[in-house]
């Protein structure tokens, strides 16, 4: 690819083990133009997994304030043309970035995600290929407002959309990627690759299971705020 516009790639880090493994998975995409931002979100372990990388990322550290927080500091720090989102203890296929901006570029989309597999603790696919296609566009949003299928790690975004929309809302601290693509959805097309692209890992020690009432309060809060809009862009679409 010649030319290729560059993707900036943000991994919000706060004391995750798992987090050398996220930036192997960035190094080793076969997409040639990738910028790897690294934001510490006021860590106090594991910081020394990051030592040998410091020369190949882009490392900010920050007081701690919450996934939305550090995503909006790389975002703002990011010199790329696109954005995608690595949670900590997840991990890129090797042609992740380079297939979405393949398809971006077939389906004329700025917005794409795709299908992923679950891992455990120890790396183990522990799943079937988890995949959410949807016929058309009436069925994306009626899916949209009743959940989240969207796994924000296998997101790739045009860098132009956060000028329309905005950034995320740190004020929802286990669903501001929710809140976004709801944002992004009335706006935008998208596109999806029903091929997993992402490790997806699922342990104890991650935020949905600890903070899981907390995180379904806040789902209905997202819900409620994007409703009406998303029932108007049903019905404009033919639904009921």
């Amino acid at each position: 690819m010649n030319q290729s516009p560059k993707v900036s790639v943000v991994i919000p880090f706060y004391n995750c083990p798992y987090v050398d493994q996220a930036v192997e998975s960035v190094l080793a995409q076969s997409y040639p133009d990738i910028e790897l931002i690294v934001v510490d979100d006021g860590s106090t372990l594991y910081t020394e997994k990051l030592a040998p990388y410091r020369d190949r990322i882009l490392y900010i550290r920050k007081q701690n304030g919450g996934t939305g927080s550090a995503l909006n500091m790389g975002i703002k720090a990011a010199s790329g043309n696109y954005f995608a989102w690595l949670s900590a203890d997840d991990r890129f296929h090797p042609h992740k970035i380079q297939r979405q901006m393949q398809e971006l570029r077939r389906t004329g989309t700025l917005f794409n995600h795709t299908a992923y597999y679950y891992i455990n603790e120890r790396g183990e696919r522990v799943s079937e290929v988890i995949s959410v296609p949807f016929a058309d566009r009436r069925e994306l949003i009626a899916t949209m407002m009743k959940g989240c299928p969207v796994n924000g790690s296998t997101v790739l975004l045009d860098m132009g959309i956060f000028r329309t929309v905005g950034i995320f809302d740190e004020s929802f601290l286990y669903t501001q990627d929710y809140d976004l693509w709801l944002r992004i959805l009335p706006q935008f097309g998208w596109s999806y690759i029903e091929e997993p692209l992402l490790d997806y890992r699922v342990h104890q020690g991650m935020g949905s299971v600890i903070h899981n009432e907390a995180q379904t309060r806040e789902i209905q809060m997202v819900q409620a705020k994007h409703n009406g809009v998303l029932t108007q862009l049903l019905r404009k679409e033919g639904g009921p």
